[in-house]
């Protein structure tokens, strides 16, 4: 088997970083990255204008940008550290909206929110399940979960490299 054989069927294994960056994969990447920078805006802003009003809250809405940015390397980054970031990064922020959710609902005191509003002026991404963001801070970790499952890198699945060599 010569050399450029060996290299396409490397490249078309499902664990190639260039395998894993196509279709679905990009897409991921490029919402995750949407969401960096809408998180990433809000939050400045909450901070920077009005952060008397609801520190908890909009601390968290800092948190929350960091988190996409982080998520956003992640998923793009090959090898297995930063597989391991992304899963980090991702079960944070499905643990971060659900907890932040959860309290936006029926406890929005201990966030300092005003009220249930998730379009109000004390909002975060995670609040009432980011149901301000379309409900996507919720759906976008089970489905970035679900996307690394299936595409570990070649150092982190070595059964799937066996299975695909037979």
């Amino acid at each position: 088997m010569s050399h450029h054989t060996m290299s396409a069927r490397t490249d078309s294994e499902p664990s190639s970083p260039r395998r894993r960056m196509t279709g679905v994969g990009r897409v991921l990447v490029f919402v995750y990255g949407i969401l960096a920078l809408a998180a990433t805006g809000r939050s400045v802003f909450q901070i920077i204008d009005r952060y008397h009003e609801a520190p908890v809250a909009f601390t968290l809405s800092g948190l929350a940008a960091v988190v996409y940015i982080v998520a956003t390397i992640a998923l793009i980054a090959p090898g297995r550290f930063w597989y391991r970031v992304a899963w980090a990064t991702i079960s944070f922020e499905l643990a971060g909206v659900l907890i932040v959710g959860t309290l936006s609902l029926f406890a929005p005191a201990v966030l300092g929110l005003h009220d249930v509003d998730p379009f109000g002026r004390d909002a975060t991404v995670w609040s009432v399940y980011g149901m301000g963001y379309l409900f996507i801070p919720l759906a976008l970790p089970v489905l970035g979960m679900l996307w690394l499952r299936r595409h570990r890198p070649a150092d982190a699945a070595p059964a799937a490299a066996s299975g695909a060599a037979s």
